[in-house]
């Protein structure tokens, strides 16, 4: 008789980060149920490399929540009049690309995807080192999330479950994520980090875009990213 795999959602973006984790957490022998949000973000395109990599990693399945974006508002990745930030990345603010609560509302979902599922494990592609300076991506965060969670839903509390919110890439500089990634098999021209593409296509101008530029070239592995003009 065959061994259940242990089950786990993964919070899938369609970016560098995102999916490296789903690698990782496939990786690990779990089955995976993927989920990803459609929020009105600009950077819509994201939601079709989720949908590749998904089937890629061969996930037990794959949802797409939609969100109301109004509840999503006074972000430059959700709102046509606030412009991207370019080129002036800074680790000593909170850009204007900082979308109200996202991991929050993204995390609940997820929670209450896993108490539905059976679930104990939900990973999370959040980074602490070369990141954004969102507060939710901070492990203080996260480990008050975790407690929460245990807190909040039926099957933790009569001890069905232990939520686990999994951050394997928490510690780690984008060219480790990367090199980690590229182990896995993951194909990075097959995800996209940017906040603000063009066709489809990353800027290379943005936070996002300069974090993972920088990631591979430290990386010592070549830019697979597909811009929309040659970067040089």
């Amino acid at each position: 008789m065959e061994e259940e795999l242990k089950k786990a959602v993964v919070l899938l973006s369609g970016g560098l980060d995102s999916t490296t984790c789903l690698a990782f957490a496939v990786s690990k022998g779990y089955e995976v149920h993927a989920l990803s949000f459609d929020y009105g973000q600009k950077h819509s395109c994201e939601l079709k490399y989720a949908k590749y990599n998904a089937k890629k990693y061969k996930a037990f399945e794959h949802k797409v929540a939609k969100l109301d974006r109004k509840f999503f508002s006074g972000s430059s990745l959700t709102d046509k009049n606030i412009q991207v930030r370019k080129d002036s990345y800074s680790e000593s603010e909170i850009p204007n690309s900082y979308v109200p609560a996202r991991n929050t509302v993204f995390l609940s979902y997820g929670l209450a995807y896993a108490e539905t599922i059976g679930a104990e494990h939900i990973f999370i592609g959040v980074n602490s080192i070369d990141y954004s300076g969102y507060p939710d991506c901070r492990p203080e965060f996260i480990s008050a999330y975790q407690k929460m969670a245990n807190l909040a839903i039926k099957n933790a509390v009569v001890k069905k479950i232990r939520i686990k919110i999994e951050t394997p890439l928490m510690r780690l500089k984008k060219s480790e994520i990367i090199i980690i990634g590229k182990k896995l098999g993951v194909d990075y021209s097959k995800t996209i980090s940017c906040y603000d593409p063009i066709d489809g296509k990353a800027c290379g101008h943005c936070d996002s875009c300069i974090l993972r530029r920088r990631g591979f070239e430290e990386s010592g592995y070549d830019d697979e990213t597909v811009y929309k003009k040659e970067m040089r």
